[in-house]
């Protein structure tokens, strides 16, 4: 083992009893340099845990660091930049599985050996369970990513026999023994003729409270002391609660004997353990992981209830005779457990951990032609306009990112086939690397979920809906991506989870503007049940966790993305009749009645000089017959008529022309109610224009990360809408000079966010 001696472990758990046999014996392996967990989750199952900073002075690693270390939680999501950190020091990490997501952080984030120490689970789970649970089966997929690299560490000999192959094939068996701490403890005498029964949290825990009670009728009559710890007082005088060390050692030694109850046949306590090495008599139940451990043919053994009370009462009765029988053989439950039995079978499996994980650094830096990553990014519904865009511009965000971090993935533009959206020419800007694929949407009942994941791998996984969603490019299902990246939460039937998936979820309008009698409960599922969900706003991201739910370690909150600037001539060809620009399209939150309304008012009243022009996907229907916007213009046909000479109706513009209309313009216009911002008053401030915005939340942000320099209106009045466009129509020379400097726009363009973006992203990659 020498080979070990310089190896660094991180042993992640706060057992206190399997810490004082499992420490020493790494120890006795030749490793010195030990890191213990200091944080405790505030959890009942950690009832005995204790901290432990004894081993912190053997660690030659910088104390900057070591405090870094010691102040994480290891137990659950550790973010990325501390587990940089451990990578730089540690070889093997051990460690438990208290919440799903330390799980997914230690495969994703440790590059060493991660080995998760299986004590046993009662008979109703097994660890692959554990796992099941993960609805989006990222624990078994990441499993799988570690290779060679994750070991499951069996603590008895046979736990991983009911385990799922992916457990059962990477087990390796590190037996849990018992340390001589207690071996020069004063001799049993037994002297209290009492029965010994170990049942903690009988105050709120429902399985020790029933165990308690079935002990309690099976021993009426007899004289009995509980031990165990009682963070909740229980009113029972024969109840201990927490006694010192010291005491409970003296109660092994004077109690007369201990009963054991359990018949679990993968999980046992360590204080069964603690009697036979004081000496204590035992009797125990059979069927339980005790049997396997040498006390099937024990005399202190009993197959009912009946039999045990036969021998306790014997025992108390001082029958010497039975007493020294179970006394002289039950120290057989001891011998796998002695540390001289453990450390040939630790040592042998050990030297195995450390030599696969050396083969697997090996191959990690031999030069091999890998399979290139793919990331996908999806439409899910026939977006247009600034939707659109955004996927685009983050597609490419990603693509050069990734290309500028070394690290090169590819890209796919995933779109519903629709022809009467989408041309071929939509998609020209979208960079030569970038391919491109149209999709449809089937959707999957029960059983066939379950058979599509069977095929992929998922073998044990089941449906928690009755239904699930999975984009169908013709082919593979975009099977051969390793992230699904979705931009919008429009999924309204749950994923079928066989690939990871993120939201860039840009508002959640619905919740300021619901339509009449609908509530988007699958949009809000999605978010939920994500890997992670992108927001660009602090206004949306509260939304994503007050109104959707979204757990706050899977939020991130990234910068708004704006395509790379280049220098444009400004107000090259000067309009005939002057004019302002409305960008908008045919959604609710546009606020296009009291936008009307508005307009109205600033000719009508406040004999407004600019026309108003207005673009966007689907704007050149909205003062069509049958829309109630026109009655906004005027109360007779004649008067809607006058006031719609002023205004034009551009539809839907192809980028450069759209770019020479807002170039033209005296300002932009921003009227909408509510939303998570729009990129038309950035790309405004890029050509020279300023705007005119409503002012909420998302907006501010916005104009804070530009320097945009607004002017605001309130969107809810349309008196005052009309008179700010009054007062911007006689200031343009004004908003003009606020306008940003081209160097602090381009401090926030593609460039010099996209390697953000994909540090963001190659988390879940």
């Amino acid at each position: 083992m020498s080979e070990v001696k310089n190896c660094r472990v991180m042993w992640l758990l706060n057992h206190g009893a399997a810490r004082k046999f499992e420490v020493p014996m790494l120890k006795s392996l030749g490793i010195r340099e030990i890191f213990l967990p200091k944080i405790i989750p505030p959890d009942y199952n950690f009832r005995s845990a204790l901290i432990d900073f004894s081993e912190d002075a053997s660690l030659t690693i910088p104390g900057e660091h070591l405090a870094i270390l010691n102040a994480t939680d290891w137990y659950g999501d550790v973010p990325a930049e501390v587990w940089n950190l451990a990578n730089q020091y540690f070889d093997f990490a051990f460690f438990i599985v208290h919440r799903l997501e330390a799980f997914n952080s230690i495969t994703r984030g440790f590059k060493g050996a991660a080995i998760w120490r299986a004590y046993g689970l009662d008979s109703s789970m097994s660890y692959s369970k554990i796992l099941d649970l993960t609805r989006n089966a990222g624990g078994w997929r990441n499993l799988r990513s570690m290779g060679n690299r994750f070991w499951f560490g069996h603590a008895y000999s046979h736990l991983h026999l009911i385990e799922n192959p992916p457990l059962k094939d990477r087990s390796v068996f590190l037996p849990l023994g018992l340390n001589d701490q207690l071996t020069n403890t004063p001799a049993w005498t037994g002297q209290r003729r009492q029965v010994f029964f170990v049942c903690p949290e009988l105050g709120f825990n429902p399985y020790y409270k029933k165990v308690y009670e079935e002990f309690r009728t099976a021993f009426s009559g007899f004289d009995f002391v509980v031990g165990g710890p009682q963070p909740i007082a229980v009113r029972d005088e024969r109840v201990l609660g927490y006694v010192p060390a010291e005491q409970y050692a003296s109660n092994m030694q004077e109690l007369r004997v201990m009963f054991y109850h359990s018949t679990e046949p993968n999980h046992v306590h360590f204080h069964p353990f603690e009697a036979v090495r004081a000496g204590m008599p035992l009797v125990f139940m059979a069927g339980g992981l005790l049997d396997r451990l040498g006390g099937a043919e024990l005399p202190g053994r009993c197959t009912t209830i009946e039999e045990a009370r036969k021998k306790i009462k014997r025992i108390l009765d001082d029958d010497w005779e039975l007493i020294d029988q179970i006394r002289s053989t039950q120290s057989r439950l001891l011998e796998a457990m002695r540390p001289e039995a453990c450390r040939p079978i630790w040592e042998r499996n050990f030297t195995k951990i450390q030599d696969e994980l050396e083969c697997s650094r090996q191959q990690e830096t031999t030069p091999v032609a890998t399979k290139r990553k793919k990331i996908a990014i999806f439409l899910p519904i026939a977006y247009r306009g600034g939707t659109l865009r955004a996927a685009k511009l983050l597609a490419t965000t990603l693509l050069n990112g990734s290309r500028s971090a070394g690290e090169k993935v590819d890209i796919v533009f995933a779109h519903v086939d629709d022809p009467e959206s989408y041309r071929a020419s939509d998609f020209d800007d979208l960079p030569a690397a970038i391919t491109r694929r149209a999709l449809s949407w089937t959707v999957l009942d029960e059983a066939s979920a379950r058979r599509a994941m069977a095929y992929a791998g998922f073998e044990r996984w089941q449906p928690s809906f009755e239904a699930y969603s999975i984009p169908d490019d013709g082919g593979n299902h975009f099977l051969d991506c390793d992230l699904w990246l979705f931009v919008s939460d429009r999924l309204s039937v749950p994923l079928l989870p066989v690939r990871p998936y993120m939201l860039m979820v840009y508002d959640y309008v619905h919740r300021y503007l619901p339509a009449a009698g609908e509530f988007p409960h699958g949009f809000l599922a999605a978010a939920r049940l994500a890997e992670r969900v992108i927001v660009t706003t602090r206004f949306t991201e509260s939304d994503a966790l007050q109104y959707a739910g979204v757990a706050p370690k899977k939020l991130l909150r990234l910068p708004h993305l704006i395509p790379e600037l280049e220098p444009t001539a400004q107000n090259a060809e000067p309009a005939e009749e002057p004019y302002f620009v409305w960008p908008t399209n045919a959604a609710a939150h546009k606020n296009h009645k009291n936008a009307f309304s508005a307009l109205r008012i600033y000719w009508e009243e406040m004999a407004g000089s600019l026309d108003c022009h207005i673009t966007g996907v689907n704007s050149g229907h909205l003062l069509d017959d049958g829309q109630p916007y026109p009655l906004c213009l005027g109360s007779s046909p004649d008067a809607i008529d006058a006031i719609r000479e002023r205004i034009q109706l551009r539809g839907e513009l192809s980028e450069p022309l759209y770019a020479r209309e807002v170039r033209n313009a005296q300002f932009v216009w921003h009227p909408a109610r509510i939303d998570n911002g729009t990129f038309s008053v950035i790309e405004a401030a890029h050509l020279g224009v300023p705007s005119l915005s409503s002012d909420y939340p998302a907006m501010r942000e916005i104009d804070d990360q530009f320097g945009l320099n607004l002017a605001w209106m309130p969107g809810d009045d349309p008196w005052r809408m009309a008179s700010a466009l009054k007062l911007m129509e006689s200031s343009i020379g004004e908003r003009r000079a606020l306008l940003p400097t081209r160097e602090r726009m381009r401090a926030q363009d593609l460039p010099a966010l996209s390697q953000a973006y994909w540090k963001a992203i190659r988390e879940c990659l």
